[in-house]
């Protein structure tokens, strides 16, 4: 299986194996000057319970999220967040989370939009250092604050707006739902078990391939291996070399670890993530939809 591969064994097989460090890993570097561990949750509660010794909180919602627009914070926020949790511009951000690491990798792309792109996922995420009996504190880190510089947020590599889905859609290009069946079909508004909100219709966008995000992923919380990566995105999805992909899903958060599977551990370059997503699309007057 390969969830029981070496973790290190198993990284060399991806694409940008520099971007996945393993529990044991981070367990080993906890007092490493160079890297800032951040727990980055659904369930914003959790790190409240207990986190990783040493790692900071980002809050998807309030911490990355601007107050008013439906947008991210501005460029002088980020580096005033970042600053205020001790992160400087040379660190090396390790992100980890709960339910399979889907927040962390949103976390992840949103730090990339602003070009902290020194970064890494914990491969497992809070579920397997959890299940490894591995050390939890409650004590909230406070970290030295730094002056981090107010970046230049450029969206253009990794992000798309309706407009150029609606052009990549028009040109045939690929996208990717990465939504529950019950979602793409428009039999809910929402994942199973969550208030069924925010979109006036159901469906996907036309041509959309379904690929649940979660396929990409062991039961342990850990990406699957290169192997069964490319039977899910090439053989199943039909994503080529070279294709120009945008992956999508309700509000961008799980389209984001998608995003992050599609281009740092299969390699595929202009990979964009449509944060929009359902919301957006299933809202817009005149919007084509498929169910």
């Amino acid at each position: 299986m390969s969830g029981h591969l070496d973790p290190q064994e198993k990284f060399k097989t991806y694409a940008h194996p520099e971007k996945l460090v393993s529990t044991e890993w981070v367990a080993e570097h906890l007092d490493d000057p160079s890297i800032v561990i951040v727990e980055s949750d659904e369930d914003v509660l959790l790190y409240d319970t207990g986190h990783i010794p040493g790692s900071v909180k980002i809050d998807w919602h309030t911490d990355l999220n601007h107050p008013l627009v439906r947008d991210y914070l501005e460029p002088d926020a980020f580096a005033r967040l970042l600053s205020e949790k001790g992160i400087g511009p040379e660190h090396t951000v390790i992100f980890y989370g709960d339910n399979f690491n889907w927040w962390a990798a949103y976390a992840l792309w949103v730090f990339h939009l602003f070009g902290h792109t020194n970064t890494r996922l914990m491969d497992g995420g809070r579920q397997k250092w959890l299940a490894e009996g591995r050390p939890l504190t409650l004590e909230v880190s406070d970290r030295p604050m730094t002056e981090y510089p107010v970046p230049v947020r450029n969206d253009q590599p990794i992000r798309a707006f309706r407009d150029e889905v609606m052009s990549h859609l028009e040109g045939g290009g690929k996208l990717v739902d990465v939504r529950s069946t019950e979602e793409f079909t428009g039999t809910l508004l929402h994942m199973p078990d969550y208030p069924q909100e925010g979109a006036l219709r159901g469906g996907h966008i036309p041509g959309a391939a379904s690929v649940p995000w979660k396929r990409a992923a062991n039961e342990d919380g850990t990406f699957k291996g290169i192997g069964d990566l490319r039977a899910i995105y090439v053989d199943d999805a039909g994503i080529r070399e070279g294709e120009e992909v945008i992956a999508y899903c309700r509000i961008g958060e799980r389209s984001s670890h998608t995003w992050f599977v599609l281009t740092y551990l299969l390699g595929f370059p202009g990979v964009r993530n449509y944060d929009g997503s359902w919301t957006e699309w299933g809202n817009l007057v005149g919007a084509p939809i498929e169910k």
